[in-house]
């Protein structure tokens, strides 16, 4: 059950706001001043703070600035519930902090959609995403309420890419998002000999080229159609739109990020010191849960060698031999270029 502590001088409004609460399913803590509220919320820690601002002993903004500078309390939601109204003490309520702003007199249903706008928000900050294109879209769809294609797309032109075709090069400034329609891309960098690593695979549905949007940068890799591919072309400033105008989707996005830089972080580490066969096994594995369609299916992907040497971090021709040898363990099959994985389990459970 979640938990409110509402501080309130006016017993009349205290007892009616606390009974409607309690009504509504939550679980309701009183104070009638400031110093008691404080006091209250350190003993119960609430899920949610509804205070009044016109307090004796400490006011609500005094209160505020407490809670937030508590490392105990800081982070809990705070609604302001006031008379006063005049446009300065929203502004000051709202720089202190505060999450929403009610004004007296007010109805049952102003007070209560405010209280559950307030922990759905927080249900959405606790939930965790992927750190991949599907975590973005899913990110964007939960925050902006639309389905993220519908929203951003309608701005976006559908351009067609050859399989091979390089959709944007490192060092290029970026001016659009990219959507995947049809056919699937890698983002990949290259060393001073031009030799490749791939950094990162999509599909239909997904979202890339949004972290040089985030940092403000240039490109810092390139991206290439694996597949002749459909990909909208969303304009930077509609997705910043969006990003932007959410306090909350944008924390989101900072955590999405910072999983982001966890995924390479094990990339490199695989790299440095996984066996030949098991950076293999990877790489393999890596296509099956990017690409896989249904859970019940065997996986079959066609990909070019090259390709594949590129997401393993391996030369073309040890590939090859590794492969040839997992073929003949029976872990894999290969038809007509295309790789079918027959025993899953052994390749993940491969030791270095």
């Amino acid at each position: 059950m979640q938990s409110i502590l509402l501080i309130e001088d006016n017993n009349e409004i205290r007892e009616n706001t606390a009974e409607i609460l309690e009504l509504a399913g939550y679980k309701v803590y009183t104070a009638s001043n400031g110093k008691i509220g404080i006091e209250k919320a350190l003993e119960v820690l609430p899920n949610l703070i509804v205070c009044d601002i016109m307090m004796p002993v400490l006011d609500g903004y005094g209160v505020l600035h407490l809670v937030n500078s508590n490392p105990i309390l800081t982070g809990i939601p705070f609604i302001f519930l006031t008379a006063k109204a005049e446009r300065n003490d929203f502004r000051k309520g709202m720089e202190l902090g505060a999450d929403d702003y009610i004004t007296k007199p007010f109805d049952d249903i102003e007070l209560l959609s405010a209280i559950e706008r307030r922990f759905k928000k927080i249900a959405l900050l606790q939930k965790d995403y992927k750190a991949n294109a599907v975590g973005l879209q899913l990110l964007i769809d939960d925050f902006s309420g639309k389905n993220p294609l519908e929203y951003l797309a309608k701005s976006g032109n559908i351009n067609h890419y050859k399989k091979k075709q390089i959709i944007y090069a490192e060092g290029n400034h970026p001016v659009q998002l990219f959507y995947i329609e049809k056919g699937r891309v890698k983002t990949f960098r290259t060393n001073n000999d031009g030799k490749e690593l791939t950094m990162g695979l999509f599909s239909e549905g997904d979202f890339f080229g949004y972290n040089a949007i985030f940092e403000n940068t240039m490109y810092h890799e390139f991206a290439e159609s694996l597949d002749d591919s459909e990909i909208c072309l969303i304009e930077r400033e509609a997705f910043e739109k969006l990003l932007y105008n959410n306090k909350e989707l944008t924390q989101k996005f900072i955590k999405l990020l910072a999983n982001n830089v966890e995924e390479r972080e094990t990339q490199l580490l695989s790299l440095a010191y996984n066996s030949l066969r098991k950076k293999v096994a990877n790489a393999i594995l890596s296509l099956q849960n990017k690409f896989k369609k249904e859970e019940s299916d065997t996986f079959t992907i066609h990909i070019s060698r090259e390709d594949l040497s590129n997401i393993a971090g391996t030369a073309t021709e040890s590939l090859i031999r590794t492969l040839s040898d997992f073929k003949t363990e029976k872990l894999i099959d290969i038809k007509d270029g295309c790789i079918c994985i027959l025993n899953e389990k052994k390749l993940q459970s491969l030791f270095n």
